[in-house]
């Protein structure tokens, strides 16, 4: 059964005032989203992925010693990777649920410093790819940062945050200041109930 193309879960505008433009969330969504959804079913059409899940797909196809993943990969990880990052940013102003907070202050020693970490791993990653705040299989949370579409589940863990910095996803509202990006994202557009929810 081939992948669709899920539904924002909020209007293409409800991000504006936070720094995400409509029009951002148009190409993104609209048309590079759909990009990975489209070719990933091409791809994996009639091979021993077909009927398979996202995560059987992307755990079964990522090659740890390959410099360049293969298509199936790219697309189907990019797929999975951008229908969690809808889900982790939203319009309202809930702010981040204790046991949240209390996770992130013993890990990292304050949610500032997390924010810090997770915003030098988004900046430091050269070329395209994601930041991710991760736990562990053993609990630990950890910041890391993946090369293009790579992501927690190729090394076991569970994502609980991801920042595309892909320059379409940053690029119409904050043109090539992708720490600016960052910051906003951080303080502005992360749903942290749903990423306490992950946890």
């Amino acid at each position: 059964m081939a992948f669709e193309l899920p539904d924002l879960p909020y209007a293409h505008d409800a991000l504006a005032s936070k720094g995400m433009s409509k029009e951002t969330l148009e190409y993104h969504h609209d048309f590079h989203h759909k990009a990975y959804v489209d070719n990933g079913n091409k791809l994996i059409a009639g091979t021993e992925w077909d009927g398979k899940s996202l995560e059987e797909i992307i755990t079964g196809t990522y090659d740890a010693g390959s410099v360049a993943q293969n298509g199936i990969f790219n697309n189907i990880s990019q797929l999975w990777n951008h229908n969690q990052f809808w889900e982790m940013m939203g319009p309202g102003d809930a702010g981040m649920p204790g046991e949240l907070e209390s996770a992130l202050t013993e890990s990292f020693g304050s949610v500032d410093k997390f924010k810090e970490q997770f915003s030098a791993a988004g900046a430091g990653q050269f070329g395209s790819g994601w930041a991710w705040l991760v736990k562990n299989a053993d609990g630990s949370l950890a910041v890391t940062k993946t090369e293009n579409g790579v992501n927690p589940l190729c090394f076991g863990q569970t994502a609980l945050l991801g920042c595309d910095v892909w320059e379409h996803s940053y690029y119409i509202d904050f043109r090539n200041k992708r720490p600016a990006y960052l910051t906003n994202f951080l303080d502005n557009l992360v749903n942290w109930e749903n990423v306490a929810s992950r946890l």
